[in-house]
């Protein structure tokens, strides 16, 4: 039905690849042989997919078919391939959590987001790679190796969500689904040149049927990566609203998010630029092109003032608090395996369960004055502006053979967080999208984070649509 090459397929938009399946123009068989081959080929280099499922998505691609060719009401998805990270369970699927403990695992159910996407009638090809339980922003794990990043196989990809970026880099997927508990989705979104959005804290639901209270510390988030702003839309517009699986779950106010990206103008919004939030060393290089994109907001009608969140101490505000709530979840969940389990888990995962075995319920709930301090600051930042901006990584992706950066500019930074500019947003809950914004000097992608006040995601993906509009990016492809 098509004469189009494996890359004008890949590369082509959710949206678009939607439209043209709906109208029979593509076939959802065809359509997902060719992204399945495509993923043959590429995914060998980068490791995005750590599992593909192809007998099963010919078999969802089949009856995606058979339902347009009845000309049967159907889903907004509707015969779209997408990969599923694989933290996120997946019904059918094995979903190992990136982990050798669960190397054999298959749920027999679906989280909530999954459910919802397959409801819409994407077609899902397999699950993204994670570091083991997306403890780092680095994406490797025992049990698949790396995911390198396509734009450069010998830098990060950034993670935890790094097998969904780089796959949607590649054009392997036309979009993917992500989580993000501390930049999961923003860190590899701007390191494969990919937009990531995470929305509010509760407007996807994130369902733990042992735990129903298990992501209040930190916010952990489901969310978008894609090539485009309208198929982030697309793809958040069918996952959000309420569930009773999730008690922090949000009701759906806005109609029809996907009229934000239709709009897309900065007239009238007042817009907060933080290079560094007060207290991030930046590579000089992201400090350039964070001055290009504030000229782009500026023609675009947007009021550009320089602030910055009142944070005196962000060690003690940020850096501190994080830790210590993440490692306490991730100790509460997982340390009775120790020790006699420990040889199976990722060094740097049993560091971090040991260190949330050192804090005190005392010290877990003082940990909640900082974090206070920390969303006064923002919400004081949008008492007058409608948006921020500021960098999503401090530095260009580095090499793929180090764990963290050891030094910007020539200063010692924070390992684990002085590198990306993401983790107090996973204290404060607020919505972030990370967006491409430039290259570096050799080519690699900076990205930009675009941030609103709670529930206003609307605002978020307006302006993301007009710097998009302003200063395309998706026919910027890496060569693999």
């Amino acid at each position: 039905m098509t004469n189009l090459t494996h890359e004008e397929l890949g590369y082509m938009s959710a949206t678009e690849l939607a439209a043209k399946i709906r109208e029979k123009k593509l076939s959802p068989v065809e359509v997902t042989h060719m992204f399945l081959e495509r993923i043959e080929e590429v995914n060998p280099k980068i490791g995005a997919f750590c599992t593909v499922v192809p007998e099963l998505a010919l078999k969802d691609a089949r009856q995606a078919e058979i339902a347009i060719m009845r000309e049967e009401k159907v889903g907004p998805l509707h015969g779209v391939p997408i990969g599923i990270k694989d933290l996120t369970p997946t019904k059918g699927i094995k979903t190992t959590y990136g982990s050798r403990l669960f190397s054999d695992n298959v749920t027999n159910k679906d989280a909530v987001a999954v459910s919802r996407i397959k409801s819409a009638g994407a077609i899902v090809l397999g699950k993204t790679n994670t570091p083991e339980f997306g403890h780092k922003s680095i994406t490797d794990n025992a049990l698949f190796g790396r995911t390198k990043n396509p734009w450069n196989t010998q830098r990060i990809s950034g993670g935890s969500s790094g097998g969904s970026a780089a796959s949607v880099a590649a054009g392997l997927v036309p979009f993917a689904e992500g989580t993000d508990g501390g930049g999961s989705i923003r860190i590899p979104a701007s390191a494969c040149g990919v937009y990531g959005l995470k929305p509010t804290f509760g407007r996807i639901p994130k369902s733990d049927p042992i735990n129903a209270f298990s992501d209040l510390n930190p916010f952990l988030h489901h969310g978008t990566l894609s090539r485009t702003v309208e198929d982030a839309a697309l793809l958040y517009s069918v996952m959000v609203g309420p569930d009773p699986s999730d008690p922090f779950s949000l009701p759906n106010t806005s109609e029809n998010i996907q009229l934000a990206v239709h709009n897309p103008n900065l007239k009238g919004l007042r817009i907060a630029y933080s290079s560094n939030f007060g207290y991030y060393e930046i590579d000089t290089q992201v400090q350039s092109v964070m001055e290009n994109a504030v000229k782009v907001f500026e023609s675009l009608g947007g009021v550009v003032e320089r602030v910055n969140p009142q944070i005196d101490n962000a060690e003690e505000w940020i850096y501190k608090p994080f830790a210590c709530l993440f490692s306490c979840r991730m100790a509460a969940a997982y340390s009775a395996l120790l020790p006699e389990k420990e040889e199976l888990f990722d060094p740097t995962f049993v560091k971090i369960i040991r260190m949330g075995l050192t804090y005190s319920a005392m010290d877990y709930k003082a940990v909640e004055i900082a974090r206070s301090k920390v969303w006064h600051a923002f919400q004081t930042i949008f008492k007058d502006y409608d948006l921020l901006i500021a960098p999503t990584l401090a530095l260009p992706p580095f090499s793929i053979e180090l764990p963290s950066p050891p030094e910007i500019n020539g200063k010692m930074i924070n390992p684990a967080q002085g590198w990306a500019l993401t983790s107090h947003l996973n204290l404060t809950g607020h919505p972030a999208a990370s967006i491409p914004a430039g290259f570096s000097t050799d080519g690699l992608p900076i990205g930009m984070q675009i941030i609103g006040r709670r529930f206003d995601e609307w605002n978020i993906l307006r302006a993301s649509a007009a710097f998009e509009e302003a200063s395309p990016w998706a026919n910027y492809r890496p060569t693999l």
